[in-house]
């Protein structure tokens, strides 16, 4: 794909990955660690995957103030300018806004891609076609794009998008967004063959998103364009630390996508996974014959079946009589819980926090 000095990248890697705790926590998030065991992080997979489709000049990182050290260690490659910090956590809308505000004053022809830093992709070249295609419909200046993935089970942890199947692709209009379907629902998604999972994977003209947020968001389009004239100057920060906070906890999803009617659907030709907890890591790793997933630890495992299993380097782990469970040992914390229940982990989370406080987390 020919790199266009009008695409801009935006990566978003402020989460906190909680489903993945104990190894992802708030001072360390997955996105900064080598989940897979590829020798790179997964912000790493992201910005090397984002630079055969954009200038590594014009990929911003997206995160958490606490964060602006953990970026710029594992991306040398990136100027401190790159990095967008949000100083609180207010969902998805307002930083993709706050950073479209920014690129469109460099750049007011730019079109972004935004895409989320912890998904695992292994078909780059499949990744940046269907990228050109969304770029090239983002041209028209007024169409939002998502990338769906075609489902192959009926998941109730993603969102589904449905779509317009009688229209010609490869780009197709969006009918309506459902989020997190109870399991029938998802059967019957499925059946239909006109719903993709939600991938969180956006395209789209700095112009169209801004205008979308001027239509749909209008109180908060009003927040952050009154600081137009200081975006990209060293008065900045100032404005950003006192009106950031003031912006709605919305997710561009609730905020922008579902009540537009000029969102387009390309389908993804890639594989994906979103890593979102250890159910799903476990679903992508090789197996023992017995179903297991062992990373690091040596093990001996007897009448063991469908466990993950993750430990710091060369700890020697016995298990006997154990199924279907998530095992890590990380410091001094502990796991063992029920893979079914994997999406839990994050009440969990909550529930130690309300005992321990921060110490764990």
């Amino acid at each position: 794909m020919t790199k266009n000095n009008n695409h801009y990248a935006l990566i978003m890697a402020g989460g906190v990955g909680s489903r993945f705790w104990p190894m992802s926590t708030s001072q360390f998030p997955k996105q900064f660690h080598d989940v897979m065991g590829s020798g790179h992080t997964l912000i790493q997979k992201t910005f090397n995957r984002l630079v055969k489709v954009v200038p590594p000049d014009q990929i911003y990182i997206l995160t958490n103030e606490r964060y602006i050290d953990l970026v710029a260690e594992q991306l040398p490659e990136i100027n401190l300018h790159q990095i967008i910090s949000e100083p609180s956590m207010r969902n998805t809308a307002p930083c993709i806004l706050y950073a479209a505000l920014k690129i469109k004053k460099i750049n007011p022809k730019a079109s972004l891609i935004v895409a989320p830093s912890d998904h695992w992709i292994e078909d780059e070249e499949a990744f940046a076609n269907d990228i050109a295609i969304a770029f090239n419909k983002a041209e028209d200046q007024k169409s939002l794009i998502t990338l769906g993935i075609r489902p192959t089970f009926p998941n109730t942890g993603y969102g589904y998008i449905q779509y317009n199947v009688t229209e010609n692709g490869p780009v197709f209009p969006v009918i309506q967004f459902t989020e997190k379907p109870n399991y029938e629902s998802a059967k019957k998604f499925i059946e239909a063959k006109n719903y993709v999972w939600n991938a969180g994977i956006f395209v789209w003209s700095v112009q169209a998103i801004c205008d979308a947020f001027e239509a749909y968001q209008p109180t908060m389009n009003r927040l952050f364009t009154k600081g137009w004239n200081v975006l990209n100057t060293p008065e900045e920060k100032e404005f950003i630390d006192i009106n950031y906070k003031e912006s709605e906890n919305i997710s561009i999803d609730y905020a922008i996508l579902e009540p537009s009617d000029s969102v387009c659907l390309v389908e993804a030709s890639f594989d994906w996974n979103d890593l979102g907890s250890w159910g799903s890591l476990y679903d992508k790793l090789d197996k023992d014959d017995n179903q297991n997933v062992v990373i690091n630890a040596s093990s001996l495992l007897q009448n063991a079946s469908g466990n993950m299993i993750r430990t710091t380097k060369e700890k020697l782990v016995v298990i006997d009589g154990l199924k279907d469970y998530i095992v890590v040992d990380k410091d001094d914390v502990l796991l063992i819980f029920p893979k079914e229940k994997d999406q839990d982990i994050k009440k969990i989370l909550s529930a130690l926090k309300a005992d321990f406080g921060d110490t764990y987390s």
